[in-house]
């Protein structure tokens, strides 16, 4: 299967020269089999625009998996042009949190905040709950797990095809279940069963351990927590993923070459990035 990069950035979408490389859109990875495009998207930050030229203009017809419902993984959804073409089907899926989940996404896109609510993206979207568990859609199977992340539930996925697999934990606080050995967090039961072996984890890299101290409540992870648990768990590869939007190209340069080098593979996504697994 192959892995398309739309959307590698953290928090709030960024332009600029500094951040040109690594790009600026939020949150979105679109998954494919082999020799066929995108099916299965997780998450729908403003990345899920650039998910339309790898369909090549055709209608999307597949699911969306939301890992949380904080702006920067939903606010593409309205501007997601292969989502409003002829002939699509987008069902998206969130963590159950015993509400319509058509309603609770209307919370943040519907009048006054926005012209329309979700419900009018088309006749072909769905809205849906999804609950911890094992899973199949658009031909993956999908592990379903919360984790824990600041101001909501929240999941983190894994996605296989029956030859690669991939591990998606984009929003994750592990300091939440304790400090864990070097006081970034816990490597913790969830955490560890979604990673296990998998061919490539893309976590939450929004901290370095050093800004880890005074930024901690914000609800993210620092950059040596994904690289420990990526060992712990026996990762092959590693993406640094939700990248700060402050943090500018040559920066994002230095973590990853400082974390090369190791057991595992670690590389700094970027938007527009493809990867085959395994």
């Amino acid at each position: 299967m192959r892995a398309h990069f739309c959307g590698t950035r953290g928090s709030t979408p960024v332009s600029g020269t500094a951040q040109s490389r690594y790009g600026g859109y939020t949150s979105c990875v679109a998954v494919a089999h082999r020799g066929q495009p995108p099916a299965l998207v997780l998450d729908a930050g403003t990345g899920l625009q650039q998910l339309s030229p790898v369909l090549g203009g055709q209608p999307f017809r597949g699911t969306i998996l939301l890992g949380h419902l904080h702006w920067d993984h939903t606010h593409g959804m309205p501007f997601f042009r292969s989502g409003a073409q002829p002939g699509h089907r987008v069902d998206v899926y969130l963590p159950e949190q015993g509400t319509d989940p058509e309603e609770l996404l209307a919370r943040a896109i519907s009048p006054p905040h926005f012209p329309i609510r979700p419900g009018q993206l088309g006749e072909g979207w769905t809205f849906n709950a999804i609950s911890p568990g094992h899973h199949e859609f658009e031909g993956f199977s999908v592990d379903a797990r919360e984790i824990p992340h600041k101001g909501g539930r929240t999941f983190g996925y894994r996605v296989s095809d029956g030859e690669g697999s991939l591990a998606y934990l984009s929003d994750h606080s592990p300091i939440g279940l304790g400090p864990g050995p070097d006081g970034l967090g816990a490597y913790h039961e969830a955490a560890l069963a979604l990673t296990e072996g998998v061919d490539l984890l893309v976590h939450d890299c929004q901290h370095t351990a050093a800004e880890f101290p005074r930024v901690a409540f914000l609800g993210h992870s620092a950059i040596e927590y994904a690289v420990g648990l990526a060992q712990q768990a026996g990762a092959r590869r590693l993406a640094l993923f939700h990248h700060d939007p402050w943090r500018t190209d040559a920066e994002i340069d230095e973590l990853a070459a400082k974390h090369a080098g190791g057991p595992v593979r670690v590389f700094a996504a970027y938007d527009g990035l493809s990867v085959d697994l395994p």
